[in-house]
């Protein structure tokens, strides 16, 4: 529901599209595209996936008509070759992409191409390739992950307003701020060995996965900051985190 709300958050996400230098496009991981390879969306006006139930009309109303980038497409299968990386035509912009790009950039006047997180590698295997990916910095895209590095729906205070969050997301989220605001990325790229408050805040990987691309493409003692904070109903971080 961000994607229709003026709140703290939407906020802080439309100051970023106003302070951070334009980009030429937007490479977005998106929680929601977790299959079981590598590919990359190749349509030049990609669909607006509206891939969620039980939420009111007006969400399933909205679109984000952003253009697609095929070269950048392509020049993601190069940087990452010889990982087959398939160029998708059937996937678009889903939720995860445009309900915080929406904000961003209201005018959906970037191109955006989606790249999957492939469910069968291990987290390591997506911090690299977001090394790999590094390179696009400097030719004007900007990286974007969207997810939630706690999430977990099965705990959310459905239907509570303000719910408080619970002791064990507000532990992991501190302890994950204190890793990045170091440069300690290690330890959560193996985020598995974190303990028991890791194991609630991230029951299943594909929120948290998008962050390690984005880790994956910092440069050696470059600056981390986290312009956007807080927890949604009890159990699901907002927390943003942004290289440079």
């Amino acid at each position: 529901m961000n994607a229709l709300q003026d709140n703290l958050w939407t906020r802080e996400w439309r100051a970023l599209g106003e302070t951070i230098p334009r980009p030429r496009a937007i490479l977005a991981i998106s929680a929601h595209w977790y299959i079981r390879t590598t590919g990359v969306t190749i349509s030049m006006a990609p669909e607006t996936i509206h891939d969620f139930g039980g939420f009111p009309g007006e969400l399933f109303a909205v679109r984000y008509p952003a253009p697609g980038d095929m070269g950048l497409a392509r020049r993601v299968q190069e940087l990452l070759a010889p990982i087959p990386v398939a160029l998708d035509g059937s996937w678009g912009l889903d939720h995860g992409t445009w309900s915080v790009l929406k904000h961003v950039y209201p005018n959906a006047n970037v191109p955006v191409v989606q790249l999957s997180i492939d469910a069968t590698r291990p987290p390591q295997y997506h911090f690299d390739i977001g090394q790999r990916l590094a390179q696009l910095r400097e030719e004007g895209v900007l990286i974007v992950g969207s997810g939630n590095l706690v999430h977990n729906l099965r705990r959310y205070a459905w239907g509570v307003d303000n719910a408080p969050p619970y002791d064990w997301a507000l532990r992991f989220e501190a302890e994950a701020r204190g890793l990045l605001l170091s440069g300690d990325v290690g330890p959560l790229i193996d985020y598995q060995k974190l303990g028991p408050d890791a194991a609630l805040s991230i029951p299943t990987p594909e929120h948290y996965l998008p962050l390690l691309y984005v880790l994956g493409t910092q440069r050696k003692n470059e600056a981390i900051s986290l312009p956007v904070m807080g927890i949604e109903g009890g159990s699901v971080s907002m927390l943003s985190a942004k290289i440079g």
